[in-house]
């Protein structure tokens, strides 16, 4: 099962998050938002579909973002939590913690921002579009 978000990068897209990355709906970035790697998405955790969500809501779960962008690559791997909600009608989150609120869609990513490929955030830092697909198995 997977959900597919369409937004697009910033120049202000600096991917040095240690915890999180995120995808907003916001129309804007500034340089404080270092976890976020897209804005204008064109959907939030609260328009996925019931099923996806209650599929991620097993601890068991194996939840994977991949972020497209200018023909660069990359995806994050972590596991889903009884307590995520998709609620959220503005932010996506991924975290390499336990930590869970309304805009979390992962836990224990494999890594956040940081990790992203450099050559991915470069495109997302040129505003190229990106198609960020969220699956779980």
């Amino acid at each position: 099962m997977e959900e597919v978000i369409r937004a697009r990068g910033h120049e202000n897209v600096s991917a040095e998050h240690a915890s999180t990355f995120e995808v907003t709906t916001d129309d804007y970035l500034t340089p404080a938002g270092d976890c976020i790697l897209a804005i204008e998405a064109d959907r939030a955790p609260a328009d996925f579909d019931p099923e996806f969500v209650a599929a991620c809501q097993n601890r068991d779960a194996t939840i994977t973002v991949t972020i497209e962008a200018d023909g660069h690559r990359e995806s994050v791997t972590g596991r889903g939590d009884p307590d995520l909600e998709f609620t959220n009608e503005r932010s996506a989150v991924g975290r390499t913690s336990d930590y869970v609120d309304d805009r979390t869609i992962v836990n224990g990513a494999a890594f956040a921002a940081e990790g992203f490929d450099r050559d991915l955030v470069d495109a997302l830092a040129d505003g190229a579009e990106a198609t960020v697909t969220i699956s779980v198995e």
